[in-house]
């Protein structure tokens, strides 16, 4: 019988041996991060090193190997304190995250493409919603897990209200596409732990209403709404982002089958992608790898994400299916959304690739979840009392 109250006593070793659970190691989980995030770095540097052979430049390519080591650090970190206990020091992590959000809206922050979520640290920089992600996950699945898998309208509320909180400060950024992420996630976490169909029903049509209040109050800047419209007819539009989604469309068309070799597409080399080497950065894949090198790499995110939804079927209680659901989540809206506004079949949000696209933040949360994921499975044989 599946636990799910925090007043029952996890055995977190009941063999008495404190390696035992690194007997237990997903494997496979493993070695697809690690995959995606050295085929990432790789990209990142095709993406950005220009045309000129004698002026080819290692620094992204440097620091993206640099985020993997410390995404792997942390992943092996996250593994391996006994996620149950983790849980005590959730709500500390998940506060502190949120005053960064707030922090990052002060002119402490830093302003790029018209949204503010950077704060800059010499030539680093450190994105605060990106690793809130994680953080958001686990303090959902903490508030959630004691309700044994069935909501009443009072508790969905609550669990709404503690999304509002870094939904309303990622939206007062101006990064929509980060919005959008933390909806999906408490929208699957949600039903995982029991919301009825007619309620989550009911909040989709809330969200299309206010969706729609915001589109039509002037809130967002008109090249915002470019982004999200473009996609519906690039050809006719004059936009920058119509440009962009036209660009990635013929570089990923001209890697055919097999692409045109790493380093040599002629798109990715004229740089006419506008940021390939983060939002765009399966243009890249595409136009130099091909239509099987594309398939290799969905495939990769097809074995991470079957890993996960097989923890949260196998988790010895609600809280590791919760935490497994919502990191599911959120590597599976994040990788449909930005590789579809690459094909031209989604709006463009400026949602990276987990583990490929170019940025720190990102990699560390990416490698954090997976580490999550990789503690539940670990201990998945373990008996609650």
């Amino acid at each position: 019988m599946r636990a799910t109250t925090s007043r029952k006593k996890l055995n977190l070793n009941p063999s008495g041996d404190p390696w035992s659970p690194w007997l237990h190691i997903d494997i496979a989980l493993v070695l697809s991060s690690l995959a995606l995030a050295i085929t990432g770095a790789f990209m990142v540097y095709s993406a950005t090193r220009g045309s000129d052979p004698e002026l080819y430049d290692r620094t992204y390519l440097n620091r993206q190997l640099l985020f993997v080591g410390v995404g792997s650090v942390a992943m092996i970190g996250s593994a391996y304190i006994p996620y149950r206990r983790l849980r005590d020091w959730v709500p500390m992590v998940f506060w502190g995250g949120m005053l960064l959000l707030f922090l990052v809206l002060t002119p402490l922050g830093v302003e790029r493409n018209g949204t503010r979520a950077w704060f800059e640290f010499g030539s680093f920089q450190l994105q605060p919603s990106e690793l809130c992600k994680i953080a958001y996950i686990f303090m959902m699945a903490n508030y959630l897990e004691r309700f044994n898998g069935r909501l009443d309208i009072r508790q969905l509320g609550n669990a709404l209200l503690l999304g509002v909180i870094p939904i309303g400060l990622i939206l007062l950024e101006t990064d929509v596409g980060t919005a959008l992420v933390f909806i999906a996630i408490t929208m699957g976490m949600l039903l995982v732990a029991g919301a009825q169909a007619k309620h989550i029903f009911v909040l989709t049509l809330v969200g299309i209403f206010l969706a729609a209040l915001v589109w039509s109050s002037g809130l967002l800047q008109d090249y915002q709404q470019d982004r999200l419209t473009s996609f519906i007819d690039p050809e006719s539009s004059q936009t920058e982002a119509a440009y962009q989604q036209t660009q990635a469309q013929i570089a990923i068309g001209s890697g055919g089958l097999t692409g045109q070799g790493f380093g040599q597409g002629q798109q990715t080399r004229g740089e006419f992608v506008p940021e390939q080497h983060t939002d765009f950065i399966f243009s890249v894949i595409g136009e130099e790898l091909g239509f099987v090198g594309s398939l290799i790499v969905l495939g990769l995110f097809g074995i991470l994400m079957w890993r996960c939804m097989r923890t949260a079927r196998k988790s010895p209680d609600l809280l590791g299916t919760l935490i497994s659901c919502g990191v599911l989540t959120l590597f599976a809206f994040q990788m449909f959304q930005s590789v579809g506004m690459t094909l031209g079949i989604m709006p463009i949000t400026g949602i990276p690739i987990p583990f490929v696209s170019y940025g720190g933040s990102s990699a560390i949360s990416s490698f954090i979840g997976v580490g999550l994921v990789l503690n539940i499975h670990m201990r998945r044989y373990q008996v609650v009392r």
